[in-house]
C-alpha cells in the first residue's frame, strides 16, 4: 500500500472545495449523465423519490472512487504538473482525511441503495467502486500499460447500475451500454495520454504513449474505434432502440472514427492546439454525452 505522505501542513485547513474536488466533480458529471440515462431508458417508469436516490447513490460511490483514488496516488499527483493543485499533493488536506471521506462516502452509498433502491443496484454499485480502487488504482495503474483497457470497466457500470436501480436486473441492453463505455474508454483517455504523457513520464505511470510510444498508441486508437462504433450502432438494429438514436448513433460514430483515423494515421504530434488527438478527447466527451441523450429522448418520444 503506497503510504508516502506528500506536502507540509498548510496554513489553510481543507475546506469544502477540496472535499468536492476529492470526488472528481468533471468526471462524477459524466458518471451522474449515464447513470441517469440507463435509468430512464429502462422500459419500467420509477418513482421519482426512487429515481432521485439512486442517481445521489451513483453520485456518492463515484466521489467515494475518486477520494480513495487521490488518497492513493497522492504521491503521483505530487509528480504531475495537472494533479500537482489537487488537495492531498498541495497540502490542503492529509490523507487519513482523504481516506476515511472516501470509505465513508462509498459504504453509505451502498447501503443506502440496497435500502432504499434493490440490492441488484447496491451489489453493482458496490463492485464498481471496488473495481476501480482496487483493480484499476491499486493493481493495474502502476504496473501495466493497459490499466485503462481493463480499468475501463470502472466507468462502464452506470448504465448498467442505474437501469438495474429501475429494474432489479440486468438484460442485454445494460451490457451493450457498459460494453460501449468500456471500449471508449482507451481511444478517449489515450488520446489523452499522447498530450500529456510527459506528465505520466515523470510520475512513472506505464501508459501506452511512455511505454510502447506514439505509433502504437496511435494504431491502438483506430482498433479500439471499430468495436466502439458497432457496439454503439447496436441496439439500433437490435430492436432496443429507434431512430432517433439510431441515426445520432451512426453520425456522431462515424466523425469520431474520422477523427481517431487523422489520430491513428498521424506520424508525428505538435504543439498545434488543435491536434488531432486534441480534438479527438474533446469530442470524445461529447460523444458519449450525444449517444446517451438520443437514447433517453429515442426511449421518451418512441416508447
Amino acid at each position: 500500500m503506497n503510504t508516502t505522505t506528500i506536502g507540509t501542513p498548510a496554513a489553510i485547513p481543507a475546506d469544502w472545495r477540496d472535499f468536492l474536488a476529492l470526488t472528481k466533480p468533471r468526471v462524477l458529471t459524466l458518471v451522474v449523465f449515464t447513470g441517469l440515462c440507463g435509468l430512464l431508458a429502462a422500459p419500467v417508469g420509477v418513482h421519482p423519490v426512487i429515481g432521485f436516490t439512486a442517481i445521489l447513490c451513483i453520485a456518492m460511490a463515484a466521489g467515494a472512487a475518486g477520494a480513495l483514488n487521490q488518497w492513493y496516488e497522492s504521491d503521483l499527483d505530487a509528480r504531475m504538473k495537472r494533479t500537482a493543485k489537487r488537495p492531498l499533493p498541495a497540502g490542503r488536506m492529509d490523507r487519513d482525511t482523504a481516506f476515511q471521506f472516501g470509505v465513508g462516502l462509498g459504504v453509505f452509498s451502498v447501503i443506502l441503495m440496497g435500502l432504499a433502491v434493490n440490492l441488484v443496484a447496491a451489489a453493482i454499485l458496490a463492485v464498481s467502486i471496488l473495481f476501480y480502487v482496487v483493480v484499476y488504482t491499486i493493481w493495474l495503474k502502476r504496473r501495466t500499460p493497459q490499466n485503462i483497457v481493463i480499468g475501463g470497466a470502472a466507468g462502464a457500470f452506470p448504465p448498467m447500475i442505474g437501469w438495474a436501480a429501475a429494474t432489479g436486473d440486468v438484460t442485454l441492453m445494460p451490457v451493450l451500454l457498459f460494453t460501449l463505455i468500456f471500449l471508449w474508454t482507451p481511444p478517449h483517455f489515450w488520446a489523452l495520454a499522447l498530450f500529456v504523457k510527459t506528465d505520466y513520464a515523470n510520475a512513472g505511470v506505464p501508459m501506452l504513449p511512455v511505454v510502447a510510444g506514439e505509433r502504437v498508441t496511435r494504431q491502438q486508437i483506430g482498433l479500439y474505434t471499430l468495436p466502439m462504433a458497432a457496439c454503439a450502432i447496436a441496439p439500433w438494429p437490435l430492436g432496443f432502440a429507434g431512430w432517433i438514436y439510431g441515426l445520432t448513433a451512426v453520425g456522431a460514430s462515424a466523425w469520431f472514427a474520422w477523427l481517431a483515423l487523422r489520430v491513428s494515421t498521424r506520424t508525428t504530434g505538435t504543439d498545434d492546439a488543435m491536434q488531432p488527438e486534441k480534438r479527438l478527447f474533446a469530442f470524445s466527451i461529447l460523444y458519449l454525452f450525444a449517444l446517451f441523450g438520443a437514447l433517453v429522448v429515442d426511449r421518451m418520444l418512441l416508447a
